[in-house]
């Protein structure tokens, strides 16, 4: 396939990455930050079928506890995505960062990135050092992009109060649990009914969450009440990318559990390696549906310029 939209692929603007750097932090989730470039970018994206990225901030993101440089960092990622975009309309897109938990300046960055600025959604990592998704005190983000019919992209972040163990670093595992927490956080609160213009994207695959669902949902039953079948509805509701999960162990699984349309393309890209992502590419390769199609009626701008 030769036209793909991958939701889920990072940029690492230069200012951002020696930033992180002057920050200590090097091998965010365990993986060494790549070298990157918009050259590089589109190169590996000719080489996959990938006609337009959508790029974003992966973890940490832009809060290593400074709420005012948090919020300049957003500010500059988000002017660099939509430099990009200007630059290369017909190839990125980007889901803007937003300083959480920072409500106060989430709300305003997010409010800035969807009026203003080309960005297609935003990015929420799945916890905001220690604040996960779901959480009431983000009730007032969760209402502006509600008012914007906004797609959110979850990406997984280090698991809060828990130091990766030795050997076993944070991408491998720990990621794909802190995705289930953020899906079980929003639908216990019933974030997906409170605020019904959201589209959330997992992810992954989602974590373990098409494999644990029907376990997810026995408990937000036992803890709330409520019918567990509209439970596993509202798991099933979120859309999920295939990022180093489209094995022949998990995908059957997604689409199995996953509601049609609801699979995205995604490669994780350059933090996932090149052989990586020609595997998993390998079991969806004419598939245009997770390809492609899936993803347009998400996107604000890149949708409508490539449909």
């Amino acid at each position: 396939m030769s036209n793909r939209i991958d939701v889920h692929q990072h940029m690492v603007p230069p200012a951002y990455a020696a930033w992180l750097r002057g920050h200590g932090v090097h091998t965010p989730g365990g993986r060494a930050l790549p070298d990157w470039s918009p050259q590089t970018a589109i190169g590996f994206m000719d080489q996959n079928g990938i006609a337009t990225g959508i790029l974003s901030l992966t973890a940490p993101g832009v809060h290593l506890g400074d709420a005012a440089e948090a919020r300049l960092a957003a500010r500059e990622a988000n002017d660099y995505g939509a430099q990009l975009v200007a630059d290369h309309p017909d190839r990125f897109g980007f889901w803007a960062a937003l300083p959480l938990p920072d409500v106060t300046g989430a709300v305003a960055e997010a409010v800035r990135a969807l009026d203003t600025l080309p960005a297609e959604g935003v990015v929420l990592l799945a916890n905001s050092r220690g604040l996960y998704l779901g959480d009431t005190v983000l009730d007032p983000l969760m209402a502006e992009l509600n008012e914007r019919s906004a797609t959110v992209f979850v990406h997984p972040a280090e698991l809060p109060g828990n130091p990766p163990v030795e050997g076993i670093p944070a991408f491998a595992a720990d990621f794909l649990l802190d995705t289930t927490r953020a899906a079980f956080n929003l639908v216990k609160h019933d974030v997906p009914r409170r605020f019904p213009n959201l589209r959330f994207i997992l992810s992954h695959a989602g974590g373990f969450v098409p494999y644990a669902s029907h376990r997810l949902a026995a408990t937000v039953f036992a803890e709330t009440g409520r019918d567990p079948f509209a439970i596993l509805d509202d798991l099933a509701g979120f859309y999920f990318d295939t990022a180093l999960s489209s094995s022949p162990a998990a995908l059957p699984t997604l689409h199995a559990f996953a509601k049609p349309g609801h699979i995205l393309y995604g490669s994780d890209w350059p933090f996932a390696p090149d052989l990586a992502v020609a595997y998993f590419n390998e079991a969806i390769a004419d598939d245009g549906a997770i390809g492609r199609t899936n993803a347009l009626p998400l996107l604000r701008r890149a949708g409508a310029a490539t449909a």
